[in-house]
């Protein structure tokens, strides 16, 4: 006898209310990133209505109207799809070309009036604002006090900037310091390890919305950087907005100044207002002009909406399209995924018209080269493109073991532990000597409580590279190397 098949996850399908809230949504964050995704904002939505006891979208909206309490539920709402997920010198390759070009070359530059003005946009907990700071310090030494020093870090989410303001951080955030730097930078604080004031002192947060840049009267004092980090941020926008917001960046660099973006960003029609620079590893520009020419406006603003009642119908004209059927059932409750953060008030921008059927997805190429089309889609944060891309890769190459990472990758960060859990294992056994498998396998069975095959596969990681020089950078690692992974898999191994 044939065995029942297990019933498939309900599908969520959106109704009118559900589609005027991500509307309404989209227009206030300029989180273009999920017309597309309904599945996903609804999960984060329904994160929101559990703590309310609401049953649903008509009485959110309700709720997002109400004159006293809507204001913060829109900001628990914004941070709820706002997660971010960063750590100490993350993106080592950027950070080399900060250490050994960017910064000397500034400091060489406004040693006459020891002036210098750094933005990070999409700050998160505030790490990277803070691996600048402490960067500084490194490359000033003594001559530190005599400058003055800005570094601004701006995120939407407010969660985000208190726990940035408090400086406490987890052992994982530090993964990637040496245990020397980590004691000589923090002081261990209960399981956690506290920034050293000297550092906190350099940097300031605040609550800011990019889409602001592009209102009239826009923070005047929000200028002349030397400086600007926006990395992974601009990939949530509308395409046609993109340019516009890169514009207004280039806006605010002193000539000369610097922008440095995340790899899958870059444009070519940025070069109208920025010089690109060749650096390993990193998407940098610089501003050479006084005047940046002006653009067009984006053809696909519509007249901005009004709140409606919630027993409005919209027309059907206005209606996004439903998910694609392709796509998965949404997460189980509680899971996590790690989202770019990009900033905060209320702008009055247009709501942008929905596509009248889902972007068409990037055929995969017949070249042999499947794994990078899954890196790229990615790369642009198109998690549910990126895994899709992978399963049609591993029909037509079952037993290769970086396409049965990236599967396992992609399914952890959809919140699907049991399917990320064999598809690690899967590519163990076709490449027992894949450190970074081992190691994230380890992780995901710690999150999960189980403790004992956990710590086994976080000690075969450590055993894999035991013999590589501190420097070698490990392959699928992020920019992690063989003494980082060691010093990583010693702290989750000492905390468990």
């Amino acid at each position: 006898m044939t065995p029942a098949r297990p019933l498939a996850a309900p599908r969520f399908l959106p109704d009118a209310d559900f589609l005027r809230l991500k509307a309404l949504l989209i227009r206030r964050t300029g989180h273009f990133y999920y017309e597309d995704k309904d599945d996903l904002l609804w999960e984060r939505v329904r994160r929101r209505l559990r703590v309310l006891g609401l049953p649903g979208a008509a009485a959110y909206l309700d709720r997002l109207q109400d004159p006293a309490l809507g204001e913060a539920e829109w900001t628990a709402l914004e941070a709820e799809i706002t997660i971010g997920e960063t750590f100490f010198f993350r993106y080592a390759e950027q950070f080399a070309a900060l250490r050994q070009t960017i910064l000397p070359q500034l400091l060489e530059r406004n040693r006459a009036t020891r002036r210098l003005r750094i933005w990070s946009a999409g700050c998160a907990n505030g790490s990277e604002p803070y691996s600048l700071a402490i960067l500084l310090h490194e490359l000033l030494g003594d001559a530190l006090p005599d400058w003055r020093i800005t570094i601004l870090g701006t995120d939407l989410n407010e969660a985000s900037l208190a726990a940035a303001r408090e400086a406490v951080f987890s052992p994982w955030s530090l993964r990637s310091l040496p245990a020397e730097l980590r004691e000589r930078d923090f002081t261990a604080e209960g399981r956690g390890w506290r920034l050293r004031p000297r550092h906190r002192a350099m940097v300031r947060f605040q609550r800011h919305n990019l889409l602001d840049l592009l209102e009239p009267g826009a923070a005047l004092e929000m200028n002349e950087f030397d400086l600007i980090l926006c990395r992974n941020v601009l990939i949530y926008f509308h395409p046609e907005t993109v340019p516009q917001l890169v514009r207004a960046l280039a806006e605010r660099l002193v000539p000369g100044g610097w922008l440095l973006l995340g790899h899958a960003e870059p444009q070519p029609g940025f070069a109208r207002f920025l010089r690109p620079v060749s650096l390993p590893g990193t998407a940098a520009w610089q501003r050479e002009a006084e005047d940046l020419p002006v653009l067009p406006e984006p053809s696909w603003p519509q007249p901005e909406p009004s709140l409606p009642e919630p027993s409005a119908s919209p027309e059907p004209s206005d209606r996004p399209s439903l998910p694609d059927p392709t796509w998965p059932a949404p997460r189980a409750p509680g899971a996590e995924a790690a989202w770019p953060a990009t900033g905060a008030p209320y702008p009055r921008r247009p709501l942008p018209r929905p596509p009248a059927a889902p972007p068409p997805q990037a055929p995969l190429p017949a070249d042999g080269s499947l794994l990078e089309a899954v890196r790229r889609r990615a790369d642009l944060g198109d998690l549910v493109g990126a895994r899709l891309a992978c399963r049609e890769a591993l029909a037509r190459e079952p037993a290769n073991a970086l396409l049965n990472f990236y599967d396992a990758v992609l399914a952890h960060a959809q919140g699907q532990a049991a399917e990320a859990e064999r598809a690690f294992r899967r590519t163990i056994a076709l490449r027992d000597d894949f450190a970074m498998a081992h190691y994230q396998l380890g992780l995901l069975l710690l999150r999960e409580g189980r403790r004992m095959p956990g710590r086994k596969a976080i000690a075969a990681a450590a055993r894999i590279v035991h013999a590589l020089p501190d420097h070698a950078a490990l392959e699928e690692g992020d920019g992690m190397t063989a003494g980082e992974l060691r010093e990583a898999a010693r702290l989750q191994l000492e905390l468990r």
